[in-house]
């Protein structure tokens, strides 16, 4: 399951991002990590139950914050506390991916990593690790990048894109398989506005950037040394520190200084060859509780679980997250998201949940710290 073509493979999941669109859900005291969203487990455990047959719980790192570390070592996850990594502060994910490269490559130079968020649903398992063996063995190569691509099935304004180039007819990686393609990726596209999505959509050539990315440790090394020459020496810095006393003074230096950058901008963008494997799994991309709403709607025992205590007159569309034993009464409202924690309310017309992390910035401003 964990070594193909004679390397072994990798997993990293990026834990660390504040996640502010899910307050109040989300605050410091409850890192995204150990949130569980649809009572099917924590987003950590539901992460790794997505890539069981491919990388075991021994060779997967999970990169988060102080406060995620804590919370997920005290969890009791089957993943070794030496496994999950804290990074000092938020610095986007090229650096988390710096940190994590550095720490697979003192484990084993001839690794491949599979790097995924953890802010994502994936409803087939089954077909999202088929792309990812296939991918595992396109990255073995050490040739280029690889990414997964997800089949649109909307003008989505919430989700980057990724235009592909040519089909590679005859890819070994696809022998067997169906239902994905392996493409060279022409570019890739920031969060559009709608009439932009809706010429992608109609283009067939542009799919939902999936943010889940393959590569052998000496390709993306070899990125970094090319795009970020800078960020490239501080790995190599922090590679030579790992397990020494020196280790956590020399990550604190680096993530002191460091400008936040996304690994799409620092290096997907500039990379050459990139792949893409686009595939249809059943993935949605977490970012906000409208994106919530449309998985928790097709989850029936969650329906069910969100109507007891509540009383509906001419009311309908509305998500509930509210403590346990909470008797609610909707009169009169539609299409609303309450997310109610016992100490934050959030009411938010759906659509609207994208206006969240502005919300949450004006109480920080108005010395609302208690509640972040």
């Amino acid at each position: 399951m964990n070594t193909i073509a004679n390397c072994s493979v990798y997993a990293v999941i990026m834990a660390g991002g504040p996640a502010k669109a899910l307050w109040p859900v989300v605050r410091r005291k409850t890192p995204v990590a150990c949130l569980d969203l649809f009572h099917e487990g924590s987003m950590i455990a539901r992460t790794l139950r997505s890539i069981a047959g491919v990388v075991s719980p021994e060779r997967t790192l999970v990169i988060t914050s102080r406060e995620g570390r804590e919370c997920l070592v005290a969890s009791g996850l089957e993943i070794s506390p030496e496994n999950i990594i804290a990074e000092p502060a938020a610095r986007n994910t090229a650096l988390c991916i710096a940190l994590a490269t550095a720490h697979i490559k003192k484990r084993d130079p001839d690794a491949i990593s599979v790097v995924l968020p953890l802010d994502h649903h994936v409803q087939d398992i089954g077909a999202f690790s088929r792309l990812l063996q296939a991918g595992i063995k396109v990255a073995a190569k050490k040739t280029g990048l690889v990414t997964i691509g997800v089949v649109p099935v909307c003008p989505e304004t919430d989700y980057g894109y990724i235009q592909s180039a040519e089909l590679l007819e005859g890819a070994d990686c696809a022998e067997g398989s169906s239902g994905f393609s392996l493409f060279r990726v022409k570019t890739f596209a920031e969060k559009p506005d709608y009439a932009t999505a809706v010429q992608f959509l109609e283009s067939r050539d542009f799919y939902w950037n999936s943010g889940v990315f393959i590569w052998h440790i000496d390709a993306i090394c070899r990125e970094f040394q090319r795009s970020m020459p800078e960020l490239y020496r501080d790995l190599v810095a922090i590679y030579g520190v790992l397990g020494t006393g020196a280790e956590d003074a020399v990550i604190e230096d680096v993530y002191s200084w460091v400008h936040p950058i996304s690994i799409d901008y620092g290096i997907m963008e500039k990379a050459d060859p990139v792949y893409m494997l686009a595939g249809d799994f059943g993935w949605t991309d977490l970012v906000n509780w409208d994106e919530v709403v449309k998985v928790a709607s097709g989850i029936e025992s969650l329906r069910d679980a969100c109507e007891l205590d509540v009383v509906r007159e001419e009311s309908s569309g509305v998500y509930l997250r509210t403590p346990q034993g909470k008797a609610v009464c909707l009169i009169g409202v539609n299409d609303l998201i309450v997310v109610d924690t016992g100490d934050a309310l959030l009411i938010c017309g759906k659509g609207e949940s994208h206006k969240v992390p502005a919300a949450v910035d004006q109480l920080r401003r108005e010395n609302g710290e208690e509640y972040l």
